[in-house]
């Protein structure tokens, strides 16, 4: 009896420890989102950073900008069209999905609509039997990246333009054409543009907006106002120096939105709603032959302020009238896209000992700093709830040179941060001095040094969040095409008045 009591609590001293090692060994939960969240189409939208826009249609062959709908469809001969050419372009220049013009302002048609005769099947192009929008859905799926089509609202052609109830019904049904015979569509583009003097028309948004996701549930709709994507407030694709993926959607207006407030967000916003930075890569939105790109570092310029301020990078890039991408376009597409890989392909930051002042947890592997050199939303630094500072430190062991600090947020969990600064070690007196000061960081953060920082000791620090701030990503890289300084001296960068303003609000 007392052999079989001995081997009862020998069992269940065994078991005992086995349950207190299973509960040491427990993983501490993930911290809880803060609201708003993205949805799983905006997420998506959010990480593909860069968009091919393609205005073409009778204004290519015209020379103008807003066709007036009464030019002869027989103009519309693109000779040697190819959709493939576009997309590969597009691809082999980093877009993750192209957005075509299927219908602008002089309302024809780059697909044959059976709504109206103001389209390709009315043109001499492919003897009236082609389809633009056929052939570019084929190309982009054949080649693995998004479309999105542009359905103008205002329509300049036609008669029942005006005429409320009956406009409706017919923007409608070339909507329900387009989203239901094209296979998967990314990206519906929308927008309050009309000329002075116009007619008068309400648009029945909310329907139209319940019929797309109700046809492409997979989609995001872009307008002034979201719902899902909105316009940042300009044509010259920057968003503001703080910019919210935040935003409340009763305060915009399609076509009446105040410019800064599409600019910055809404730090106290209840809705996702991230911006799209839309401009073109020629003065013009349509090609015309006298017009010239910009230079490649101006596009690299645009992406500093529109991908590396938590926006998406819409480039407008125009098929010419042979119903090609220009060879000119072509040659800046590609210096651009060199310069953003040799800039962006080697991380500076992986050579350091990363730490932090204080871990979720006290758990390294799950919420620990290093995760911050590895891509993805997957993992992250935490720090431990109701700390006073949020600090990670990187150590190297030889001086490190660089130019551009990139921040990431993993922003299913929220848009967290609003303010930061990265601090280095003077060399001699070991005092922390400050280099370069941001507020809203999001998706992603680019931040250009007006000179090269030489250290082996660097501090981020976060000043101010919603909450606990949690980042995915940090890097540190140079860039020697911006036309920054070649000194290599260590810098203070202060915040604007505006800036300093907006963080005393929050």
């Amino acid at each position: 009896m007392n052999s079989q009591i001995t081997l009862f609590f020998f069992f269940f001293s065994i078991l005992s420890l086995s349950q207190i090692s299973n509960s040491s060994s427990l993983l501490k939960p993930h911290p809880c989102p803060i609201l708003p969240l993205p949805s799983s189409q905006q997420l998506q939208w959010q990480l593909g950073s860069m968009a091919m826009f393609l205005h073409f249609g009778p204004n290519t062959f015209t020379d103008s900008e807003w066709g007036t709908g009464k030019a002869n469809p027989s103009i519309f001969n693109p000779t040697h069209l190819n959709a493939s050419q576009w997309v590969q372009i597009a691809k082999d220049s980093g877009f993750s999905r192209v957005i075509l013009t299927a219908k602008h302002h002089d309302g024809f048609c780059l697909w044959p609509s059976e709504y109206t005769d103001y389209s390709v099947k009315s043109s001499q192009w492919r003897n009236g039997a082609g389809d633009v929008v056929a052939e570019l859905a084929s190309a982009a799926k054949e080649a693995g990246i998004g479309l999105g089509l542009y359905l103008s609202p205002w329509d300049r052609h036609e008669q029942c333009y005006g005429k409320t109830l009956e406009y409706n019904e017919f923007y409608l049904s070339q909507m329900t054409e387009l989203l239901t015979k094209y296979g998967e569509i990314k990206e519906v583009w929308l927008d309050g543009a009309k000329g002075d003097g116009e007619k008068d028309m309400e648009y029945f948004f909310d329907t139209w907006f319940s019929l797309i996701h109700q046809l492409q549930p997979k989609a995001v709709i872009f307008s002034d106002a979201g719902p899902d994507v909105r316009w940042i407030g300009d044509e010259a694709g920057l968003a503001g120096s703080t910019c919210w993926s935040l935003f409340n959607r009763t305060n915009a207006k399609i076509g009446d939105t105040e410019p800064s407030y599409s600019q910055e967000g809404d730090g106290y916003g209840q809705d996702w709603v991230p911006a799209e930075c839309d401009v073109s890569i020629r003065p013009g939105w349509f090609w015309h032959a006298s017009e010239s790109p910009k230079p490649a570092v101006q596009l690299l310029d645009i992406y500093y302020n529109s991908v590396g301020r938590n926006c998406l990078f819409l480039l407008n890039v125009p098929p010419n009238s042979s119903g090609l991408i220009s060879e000119q376009d072509i040659k800046v597409l590609e210096e651009f896209s060199e310069m953003k890989n040799s800039i962006f392909s080697n991380n500076l930051a992986r050579k350091a000992f990363v730490n932090s002042s204080s871990i979720r947890g006290d758990q390294s592997s799950q919420f620990g700093p290093k995760n911050v050199l590895e891509e993805g939303l997957d993992k992250y630094w935490a720090p431990e709830e109701n700390q006073n500072e949020w600090v990670l430190y990187l150590e190297f062991k030889d001086l490190v040179s660089f130019n551009v600090l990139e921040i990431r947020e993993p922003i299913h969990m929220g848009q967290r941060i609003a303010s930061f600064h990265l601090e280095t070690r003077k060399t001699g007196s070991g005092e922390w001095e400050r280099v370069v000061s941001g507020t809203t960081v999001g998706n992603k953060r680019l931040l250009r040094f007006l000179n090269v920082v030489e250290s082996r000791s660097l501090k981020l620090v976060v000043d101010k969040a919603r909450t606990d701030p949690l980042i995915s990503y940090l890097g540190l890289y140079m860039d020697k095409f911006s036309g920054s300084s070649r000194n290599t001296t260590k810098i203070t960068i202060t915040r604007t008045l505006k800036e300093e303003q907006q963080l005393h609000d929050l």
